[in-house]
């Protein structure tokens, strides 16, 4: 075939690329990465997750029978390939816009999405599902996970990998190794597997393994079964440990090159052929193909907008702009450390999504990320606390959901000293539904003990956390707050201790009255100042606090106020403005409450903005909803 046609346009399903010869796969390969590079330049998304399993898509799809045959992507930033090769390169250029496709795999966008996994180490575990549905049913398919090694630090990847062990499941876990999340790996398990890669002895022997796998299987299955045996003797010996995998009734193969894509097929056919549980190591540069991507992965795991011909990421703020509230964060708890030597800080492989690093850099024996682990997160924290140490375990709302039992459990129940800082609260913008951050403020306000607070702004987010922190307020404590930018150039202002439960008055009114809580606060104010114009009085309260609630404000508002709205970045249902309802019916009032915020339904992703509107929180959305009431106030004051 003609080297310089295009292969990858004329392959609209992984059928088109299985009828190609194997020696074209390589082109295939390299048209897929530029194809990645072109297009995310432009439309930002993940990055170097993707360029980094180009030749694992490729093979993966040309040697397995998809969609029939399962492929699980863990964690779903690394499947550009993925979708591209399955029917959507025509739309590619919609990943992550608003009513475009998504940035991660999703069921119900296409059928070779096997499993939705926004959020990391969950593959294995559906693909043990999977495989035992398929014997259950009879059927021949095979299921394979793709999953990253920084996935694999996860309680449940180890829960899955436990219980797969132990049953005859057809299933192949692939490791892609390239010893990066976002952030650098860390952990023992880092250390393990930079020894079995890094072992020269135990990689010969394993080079001519494979050579005697592939003789010993033309003799037959017993044969094969043999070698193999011989194989995993061997392994433990040379690299002076068991091997992980195998003492978990795993077959591991590997490592090998994941960037190789002939080797790549072979491989998988041969692992095709063999029944039960199997682990197939690959090594792959997160990145790879890309320069400047290679050398700072961090960056470029997603790095908006960028020059594909020089690789200089395009810095889009503007000049002089307010702090994102995530740096903000970063440099208050730096600040508060070095004023209270008991304060710790605590991230499950965020250090530098949430500014933590800045922490780390200055005082990394007081900052612990201890990989993708949210659960071990918070009881750590709880360990922590329970010692007289102040732990600012610092979270994203969306993945805070997975430890919630530890938060209920082993913090709250035990009324432990633990600040939450919950990152990413709201509507994110292009991630999407799996990261959303709806339920934090709904969930935590349920449970016992639990301060729950969100600032209006950043100067109340550094006084939410000076006060967190005073020994006064020995109690569990969540402090949550959005994605995106504060309001003030100048936020460093001296801290101010913040009463719990007590709220601020913004604005005085007379016609209606709005209570905001966290960073919408900020665009309510702007629709109160501008109708004030029209003389329009409205009176306005940033609440500060979900739990608990200032009681005596909410008094003094129901008894003037007929109609009352509330705002919120948060789940509805459950949420702050429930919380207001309960007590307006607690304390037999019968003032008229809208509510605004999201809506009972998983939101998609879109830009912040966009999104604001279809939840109808945004300026728009909630000066309808004021001029609305006051039709109606009007009406019935004819009357």
């Amino acid at each position: 075939m003609d080297q310089k046609e295009n292969l990858l346009s004329k392959i609209y399903t992984p059928d088109d690329l299985r009828k190609l010869d194997p020696g074209d796969l390589a082109q295939v390969s390299s048209e897929l990465r530029q194809f990645i590079i072109d297009v995310v330049c432009n439309n930002p998304g993940h990055f170097g997750a993707s360029l980094g399993v180009v030749e694992l898509t490729v093979a993966l799809h040309y040697v397995f029978n998809t969609p029939y045959d399962k492929i699980i992507w863990d964690v779903g930033h690394q499947a550009y390939g993925h979708k591209i090769l399955t029917g959507r390169r025509e739309v590619f250029s919609t990943n992550r816009k608003y009513k475009g496709i998504s940035g991660f795999p999703k069921m119900a966008e296409s059928e070779y999405d096997a499993f939705g996994t926004g959020h990391s180490s969950t593959s294995i575990s559906a693909a043990l599902g999977m495989a035992v549905a398929a014997s259950s049913k009879g059927e021949t398919r095979h299921v394979v996970a793709v999953i990253g090694d920084g996935a694999m630090t996860a309680g449940q990847a180890f829960e899955a990998l436990n219980n797969a062990g132990i049953g005859k499941s057809d299933i192949l876990v692939i490791l892609n190794d390239n010893n990066i999340a976002i952030d650098a790996n860390v952990g023992a398990l880092k250390e393990y597997l930079l020894d079995i890669t890094t072992s020269k002895t135990y990689n010969r022997f394993k080079d001519k393994v494979w050579k005697v796998l592939g003789v010993f299987g033309k003799l037959g299955p017993n044969a094969r079964t043999l070698a193999a045996q011989l194989e995993a003797g061997a392994k433990s010996t040379i690299l002076d440990r068991s091997n992980l995998f195998e003492g978990l009734n795993f077959r591991y193969f590997g490592p090998i090159d994941g960037h190789d894509v002939l080797h790549l097929t072979k491989v998988l056919e041969d692992l095709k052929r063999i029944p039960g549980p199997k682990l197939l190591h690959c090594i792959t540069i997160k990145g790879k193909g890309f320069k400047q991507a290679e050398i700072d992965q961090t960056a470029f795991h997603a790095p908006g907008r960028f020059n594909k011909k020089t690789g200089e990421i395009i810095n889009t703020s503007v000049v002089d702009s307010p702090l994102l509230y995530q740096e903000v964060f970063g440099r208050t708890i730096l600040e508060l450390a070095k004023l209270n030597k008991k304060i710790i800080g605590i991230t499950p492989a965020m250090p530098s999504g949430s500014s933590l690093n800045i922490m780390m850099k200055e005082m990394p024996e007081r900052t612990f990320d201890v990989g993708i682990a949210e659960q071990h997160a918070v009881t750590f924290s709880a360990g922590l606390a329970s010692q007289g140490m102040i732990p600012f375990c610092n979270i994203y709302s969306s993945f805070i959901q997975r430890a919630y039992d530890q938060i209920i459990h082993d913090v709250a129940l035990q009324n432990l000293h633990v600040v939450f800082c919950i990152d990413r609260g709201g509507l994110v913008g292009a991630d999407g539904a799996t990261h959303h951050g709806f339920f934090d403020m709904a969930f935590m306000r349920s449970i016992p003990n639990m301060v729950v607070s969100a600032p209006m702004d950043e100067i109340e987010l550094r006084n939410l956390m000076y006060t967190a922190q005073l020994e006064k307020n020995k109690l569990p404590f969540s402090i949550r707050y959005p994605r995106g930018r504060g309001i003030f150039a100048e936020w460093q202002k001296p801290f101010v201790e913040i009463e719990i439960g007590k709220s601020r008055q913004i604005s005085e009114g007379n016609d209606l009255a709005i209570l905001s809580i966290g960073h919408p606060g900020i665009v309510v104010a702007s629709v109160v100042s501008k109708l004030a114009k029209e003389n329009i009085s409205i009176a306005h309260f940033d609440m500060r606090f979900v739990s608990p609630l200032d009681m005596d404000a909410l008094h003094s508002v129901f008894k003037k106020f007929r109609y009352i709205i509330t705002v919120e970045d948060g789940i509805l249902k459950g949420g702050f403005g429930s919380a207001v309802i309960e007590f307006m019916s607690d304390n037999g009032y019968n003032s008229e409450v809208r509510r605004l915020g999201i809506p009972d339904y998983f939101v998609e992703h879109g830009t912040q903005e966009e999104l604001y509107r279809e939840c109808g929180y945004d300026a728009e959305g909630i000066e309808l909803e004021i001029r609305e009431i006051l039709v109606r106030k009007q009406d019935k004051d004819k009357r």
